[in-house]
């Protein structure tokens, strides 16, 4: 193995992807992409994209109190 090739996973919070798709998805409500708001230096672009961070947010804990919930029920039985 050379030292260009890699094993190493990145690593990464375990909501990370859906919440990268969150954000994407928010913003292309908006008519913009993630990726283009993520290299701005625009002060509305990072409004944006702070409010899709927070959209995001939101939306995990609420996906995260529903996992707990169902863990809980499955738990019980």
């Amino acid at each position: 193995m050379t030292s260009n090739e890699t094993d190493v996973r990145r690593f990464e919070a375990p909501l990370a992807e859906i919440e990268r798709h969150l954000m994407g998805a928010y913003v292309a409500g908006a008519g913009r992409s993630l990726e283009e708001l993520l290299h701005s230096t625009d002060p509305a672009a990072r409004e944006l994209l702070a409010d899709a961070s927070r959209y995001a947010s939101g939306r995990l804990s609420e996906i995260e109190a529903r996992l707990r919930y169902v863990h809980d029920l499955h738990a019980t039985e």
